[in-house]
This record gives C-alpha cells, structure tokens and sequence, in this order.
C-alpha cells in the first residue's frame, strides 16, 4: 500500500520529490505518477508520463507535437484517472497527494473525483483560495491553499508541503475504527428555510432504524445525492428541497445541473419529492445580482447571500420540469405539495409570501403529473409537523413494499 502522488515532473520535480521524502520519512511508500508534458522529470517516476498519455488515448509525442495546453490537461487528467483506478483496484493506492497549478490541480482531482468517497485524497494548489467546485465537484477532496506558487523550495513551501504530505500520512496511517453501517440509508435534502421539516423528518427515520445522510442543497450537494445513488450507496431518497432545480431555471448560483432528480427515478428506488424552497433563487452579495434581474423581488439572507422570489411564470415551467423528471420513475415516487407554503420565506407575514406563485406551481404539477405518480397535498406548510410525518409515513411505505425497510 502506498500514497501516490501525482504531478508535473517537468516543472516541479524539487516539490514533489520534497513531498516524497516528507512521506518516505514516516515509514509510508510513496508511488509518484508524472503527469508532465513539455519536459523530462529529474528523477524516475513509478508511473511515467507516456504511460499517463497511453491511458489518456495518445502519446507524449503527439501532445508535445500539437501544443495545445488544454488539450494536454484534458488528456493527461484522463489517463491519470485511469490509472489512478488502476492503482486503487489492484490494492497500491491507499491515499492521494496533489501539488500544483491551475494545470495540475485540474489534472490530479479529475484522477481523485473518480477514487471512493473515504479514500484521503488532498490537493495543495495556487486555486484554493477560488471557487474550488470544479475540482471537488461531489468528492470529498480536501484543498489546501499553497500561499505562495509552488515554484522551488523555501521557508513557507517547505512547511505548507510538509504539512499535506504530513496530513495525508495521518489519513493513511491511523484506524479510525468507523463503525460499518449496514442499515438502509436514506438520502434527505435540506435548505435552511426547510430545516425544521427535515429534522423532524429525519429523527422519525433514525428511530424507525434507517440510517439518513442529509444534502445541503446548494448545488454541490445535489450533486454528491445523485452520484451518491448512483453508486448505489443510498437506498430511498427524501427529497424535500429541490431548490436547486430553481436555480437552474432561472440563473441562480445554487445549480445542481440539468440531472438534477434523475438518479432516483433511474435506479428506481423509493422516493418521496417535495417543493421546498422553490420560492427562491440564490445569488452571492446584493451588488452581484445581474442587472437583468433589477427590479424582481429580494431578501438579502446575509451579507453573502441574496435571495429572489420566483415569479408564477417560472414556477409554472418548474413545476412541469418536476413532473416530468418524476414521470420518468421506474420506482415507488410520491410528489408531496405542501399548499400553504413551501419555504419559511413563503408563510403569511413573511417577505417571500406569494399564494399566487405557489398555485402556478401546484397546478402546473397537478396538471402534468402521471396518474401512477403519487400525489400528496396538505393545507400546511413544508415545515409543519404533520407534513413531515405524512413524507416519512409515506417513504417508509415504500421501502417496506420494496423490501428495503430495517427490521424493527
């Protein structure tokens, strides 16, 4: 068993190989994959560069012959994935250590997107400090900001490397001893304005004997939930919040992407869906708001976040999305309406309280749902109690139909 660690040879043959020696040094192997283009490494990898470009479809030479920067990363990361699976399923990889650019970070989390969720996988980058969803997408990578550029050894690399090289040790070498969960899991998707329903609804199940994992529902939480059963990891799904299908609507900052309530109806588990604050769309600060949108309805949630109402128009179109993503389910689906508001923004005396938005939605669903699809309307709203009940009443129903439920 080994870490591995994966970078550009080429150009930071002096960091990687520090990196090496810090992990060498605490008694753990080490297997180095170059993933270097342009230059020859200054010392002999255990997986060369034209071995990464072969798993990428191609040839050191022929990358080094097109000069095309994007197309070798994009190429580069593609075998690195490959053989980082490769690496995993024959028993050598045990954890993951990163170190680079812009061009390398891209590179080593497309390799550690594709490794499990549990296996240690850290990057230490210049990028950080940025958006980091593109390299982390729905996988628990850790990314460590590097201060300065990882160019050549001094004082601050040595200790920021010897820090992730050291992190890593620490992940691979200690038992944690976590216990192995063999209860059903159920996956439940959560927004601060759609907490109360979710903590109900989720103690409800634990004391049922199910296990639940929630979703923060802010784009990359859709996301982890979707791969998450596709992997095959979650057995039942409640999804209160789809939230993120507004955002994807609309223009928001909190997409999730077109496939967002797919998995579910393709894997054909049991699933219970609702409208949890589809009466929102998410934006960063108030100044950030695109101009195209002046004028609509806003709640500044905090300095970080600013909300918008969505209008009739769009919740008609959402709630014929949700029809349709529903329709196409090959398992026991229910679509629960909670009538008297889906957000603690969207209940009398509240800024975001729109009867009218809500029906454009609820009819829209109504009229476009199939008949096989369960449909659950309660005059309450998404946070009430008995709402809560009724989705894990229901839920529960269909596990025990489809042989999923724990003994009790």
């Amino acid at each position: 068993m080994a870490i591995v660690i994966i970078g550009t040879l080429d150009t930071k043959s002096e960091e990687l190989g520090f990196a090496r020696d810090v992990i060498e040094s605490q008694g753990i192997d080490v297997h180095v994959v170059d993933v270097g283009v342009m230059g020859d490494p200054d010392f002999e990898p255990d997986t060369s560069a034209e071995t990464v470009a072969a798993a990428g479809g191609t040839t050191l030479e022929a990358l080094r012959e097109a000069g095309d920067r994007g197309e070798a990363i994009e190429t580069m990361g593609e075998g690195a994935r490959e053989i980082t699976l490769e690496l995993y399923e024959d028993g050598t990889l045990e954890g993951m250590l990163g170190l680079g650019g812009s061009g390398n970070t891209s590179i080593a989390t497309t390799a550690m997107r594709a490794l499990p969720i549990g296996v240690p996988k850290y990057m230490v980058s210049t990028m950080a400090s940025g958006d980091t969803e593109p390299y982390v997408g729905s996988r628990d990578i850790a990314m460590q900001y590097s201060v300065a550029d990882i160019e050549g050894l001094n004082q601050l690399s040595r200790q920021v490397i010897s820090n992730a090289a050291l992190a890593v040790v620490g992940m691979v070498a200690n038992d944690p001893d976590v216990a192995v969960d063999d209860r059903p899991t159920i996956g439940i998707t959560m927004f601060g304005v759609t907490t109360p329903c979710v903590q109900t609804a989720r103690e409800q199940l634990e004391a049922r004997g199910y296990e639940t994992i929630v979703f923060h529902a802010t784009g990359t939480g859709g996301k982890a939930l979707e791969s998450l059963i596709e992997e095959g990891i979650i057995d039942g799904v409640l999804d209160v919040t789809t939230t993120e299908r507004a955002d994807e609507l609309v223009g928001g900052v909190l997409s999730a992407g077109p496939d967002r309530l797919n998995a579910a109806a393709e894997a054909g588990i049991p699933q219970v869906v609702s409208t949890g604050a589809l009466d929102m769309v998410n934006f960063g600060p108030r100044d950030t708001v695109p101009e195209a949108f002046e004028g609509r309805q806003f709640h500044v949630h905090n300095p970080q976040v600013t909300l918008m109402r969505t209008t009739p128009e769009e919740n008609a179109e959402l709630g014929g999305i949700i029809a349709r993503k529903l329709n196409a389910a090959t398992g026991p689906t229910a679509i629960a309406l909670p009538l008297a508001g889906v957000s603690m923004l969207d209940v009398e005396g509240e800024p975001f309280y729109d009867p009218g938005a809500d029906a454009a939605l609820f009819d829209a669903i109504r009229d476009k749902i199939d008949e096989r699809i369960e449909l659950i309307e309660m005059d309450t709203d998404i946070n009430d109690e008995a709402f809560a009940d009724r989705l894990v009443d229901t839920l529960d129903g269909y596990m025990r139909e489809a042989g999923l439920a724990p003994d009790r």
